[in-house]
């Protein structure tokens, strides 16, 4: 495998709105970034990937892009930016951004130009579309829910939208249209942003006779991906793109993809792949259910265990996958993945570990390295997120009470991880001295980066500690290039495996279970959320008990 300047780096992804507030209004922002890059530093982070700080209408929380060429007021200013970059090359790291191209604003002004002349050249940027039998051209319901195509007023046609109605997609059929989504890209690309996390891509390629498929709802509608799924062709737009922007500079790329065929795994991340990473989703399977959030299933160790080790086997051999615990889109992986008798410190010590040490690049969520949870909101109207306040719908129409579709938000809202980053025990949690654009989760007053900072034993601390093994000169090899061989499979608490590289090996093991578990002892450890007793004690004999929430790294 030919080396590549990712493949050995950390990857951070800071949620801008929630970050940190610099000037009272109650808005993460650029100049907030900027005060904590030394934090981030110290934490051992070699790339930041920043959410989208562009222009925006904020329908979607910046998803939906008025402008790729500004800044949004709400962030700071080009100049700012500027400033931000350039401190963090200063500390040798690496900048990435979010780039959204499906879909843009209905306030970018291609769009405003299609609505003024549906029959012009600006049209051709999107999906414009007639009507079939006095309705829309087909039945896809969008991400958000409802139909996926609008009505054009004063005209037969609609627009096609996958995600909201202000959230209308790009036609990359158009030759044009890409060649406008190049050139922003490059532009990026030289004023010296590092690569990009390529949002919602597999998107972009439709099938343009736009058929209608068997609903899958009562609705009469059917789910856009089944559209999906159904066309081939992708592959060609992302080659050209990489070709025309990302080859050109070496940029590092993580793409989000969704609904990609068997077979086309090494198309997207081999040798030479359209990206050189793309997230590692194998536990989305627990998060929506036939009909939404409402009848997921609940999340088994033996279940997760074996998601993660067969997308970890499909990998091997073919490229890197990123990990994450969670992101913008995700609840908090604390809540999610940790069982209640391990949703403490201990627990997430040991869900870092198995995380961060598998084979790919590790991604941290803002917040997950001091442990933040999902947030309490008292009723719907404290959540922010459209995707959620769909999801509510969609269970109380299914039957459920309004507390029952409630706790479902609890358990599964995008705004679990958006709510503001604590920094300190100080009013709202030293993120803003104003009033913050979303709840903070009240036990900030306990779990924040600056008592965190004070206590050797915090989850905080580990994290440093954990990301130090993974870069420790003598052992980075086998985490970035060895294999990841699965170890006591059978064990409804263990989840454990070997990273092997040669002749070498490291052992990762933590217990998830109510009980102690017995495991073979190792000769040397190199990292674990024993006490030093406990680690003296466990090196005699030839076996040790590990008990609930314990970890041991060691060859």
């Amino acid at each position: 495998m030919q080396y590549k300047w990712w493949h050995d780096k950390i990857v951070y992804q800071i949620y801008p709105k929630s970050f940190m507030d610099s000037n009272g209004d109650g808005i993460g922002d650029l100049r907030g970034i900027i005060e904590k890059l030394d934090y981030l530093k110290e934490l051992g982070i070699d790339i930041i990937w920043l959410s989208p700080v562009y222009q925006s209408p904020f329908v979607d929380q910046g998803y939906d892009i008025s402008d790729y060429y500004r800044i949004a007021e709400e962030f700071g200013t080009m100049e700012e930016f500027d400033e931000l970059l350039w401190e963090v090359k200063k500390r040798g790291m690496y900048l990435i951004m979010d780039l959204v191209v499906n879909h843009c604003s209905d306030q970018h002004e291609f769009f405003q130009r299609a609505l003024e002349d549906p029959d012009g050249e600006y049209a051709d940027y999107f999906y414009f579309v007639k009507g079939k039998d006095g309705g829309a051209p087909s039945n896809y319901r969008s991400y958000f829910g409802g139909s996926a195509w609008e009505k054009i007023p004063g005209s037969d046609k609609y627009y096609l939208h996958f995600f909201a109605k202000e959230q209308p997609d790009w036609n990359w059929e158009n030759e044009k249209t890409r060649r406008y989504i190049y050139d922003m890209i490059n532009w990026w690309l030289d004023k010296g942003v590092a690569g990009f996390r390529v949002d919602a891509i597999i998107n972009i390629k439709k099938d343009t006779r736009f058929p209608s498929y068997e609903p899958d709802g009562a609705d009469g509608l059917v789910h856009c991906t089944k559209m999906v799924e159904s066309v081939d062709g992708v592959g060609a737009f992302l080659e050209e793109m990489k070709r025309e922007t990302f080859a050109r500079k070496d940029a590092f790329t993580v793409g989000e993809v969704f609904n990609m065929k068997e077979d086309e795994l090494r198309e997207f991340i081999g040798e030479d792949g359209h990206f050189s990473s793309m997230f590692d989703f194998c536990a989305e399977e627990f998060c929506t259910g036939e009909h939404g959030w409402y009848d997921a299933r609940e999340i088994t160790l033996p279940a997760w265990k074996q998601a993660v080790f067969r997308s970890q086997m499909e990998t091997e051999g073919i490229g890197f996958k990123s990990n994450i615990i969670e992101n913008h889109d995700e609840p908090r992986g604390f809540s999610r993945f940790l069982p209640k008798h391990l949703q403490n410190d201990n627990g997430a010590k040991a869900l870092g570990t198995v995380n961060i040490l598998l084979k790919g690049i590790p991604f941290i969520y803002q917040g997950q390295e001091i442990g933040m949870r999902n947030c309490p909101m008292e009723s719907i109207e404290e959540y922010d997120d459209i995707s959620t306040k769909d999801q509510y719908q969609v269970a109380l129409d299914a039957g459920l009470t309004e507390e029952q579709a409630l706790l479902v938000c609890r358990e599964h809202s995008r705004d679990n991880a958006r709510t503001p980053m604590q920094w300190s025990a100080q009013a709202n949690a030293g993120f803003t001295t104003g009033t913050p654009w979303l709840k903070i989760h009240p036990d900030y007053i306990h779990i924040n980066v600056e008592k965190q900072e004070k206590e050797d034993d915090s989850i905080l601390h580990y994290y440093q500690k954990l990301i130090a093994l993974r870069k420790h000169p003598a052992w980075k090899e086998i985490f970035v290039y060895g294999k990841t061989v699965p170890v006591y499979e059978e064990s409804d608490c263990l989840f454990a495996y070997e990273r092997v590289l040669g002749n070498e090996s490291i052992q990762v093991v933590a217990n998830f279970g109510i009980c102690e578990a017995q495991i073979e002892r190792k000769s040397e450890i190199l990292l674990s959320n024993l006490s030093n007793v406990q680690q003296e004690e466990q090196s005699r004999g030839s076996s040790m008990a590990l008990l609930p929430g314990q970890v041991l790294v060691w060859k």
